[in-house]
C-alpha cells in the first residue's frame, strides 16, 4: 500500500468512525429513554397497587406497556451500543496503525515561512 492508499483509507476509517460515534450518542438516548419509560411505568404501577391512582384497566396496560418497552428499547440499544464501541475502536487502532505506517516528513523552509505561523 502506498501513501495515497494510506491516506484514503484513513479518510474512510474517520467517516466510519463519526458514524459509529454518532450511533453510541444515539443509542444512549434510547437507552435514557428506555430507563425513563421503565421508571415511569414502574412508579404507575406502584402508585395503582397502593391506591394511590384508581385501578383502571388502561392505565394499568399502560404501565405495563412503558415498562416492557423500557426494558426492549434500552436493552436493545445497549447491545448496538457495546458492538459500535468495539466497531470504534478497532476502526481507531486500524487508523493510528495506517497513519504511522505513512512516510512522515519534517517540512522545513526559510525563517520567513516559519515566523509566518508565530
Amino acid at each position: 500500500m502506498n501513501d495515497s492508499d494510506h491516506r484514503d483509507e484513513i479518510v474512510r476509517l474517520e467517516t466510519q468512525i463519526d458514524d459509529l460515534a454518532a450511533t453510541i450518542d444515539s443509542c444512549r438516548k434510547f437507552i435514557l429513554a428506555g430507563r425513563i419509560a421503565v421508571i415511569g411505568g414502574g412508579a404507575v404501577l406502584v402508585a395503582v397497587l397502593v391506591d394511590v391512582i384508581r385501578f383502571d384497566l388502561s392505565v394499568m396496560a399502560a404501565a405495563v406497556a412503558a415498562v416492557l418497552g423500557g426494558i426492549v428499547a434500552a436493552g436493545s440499544n445497549h447491545s448496538t451500543a457495546k458492538e459500535a464501541a468495539r466497531e470504534l475502536t478497532a476502526a481507531e487502532a486500524k487508523r493510528t496503525a495506517l497513519i504511522e505506517q505513512i512516510d512522515l516528513r519534517l517540512v522545513t523552509g526559510s525563517d520567513n515561512a516559519a515566523n509566518q505561523f508565530h
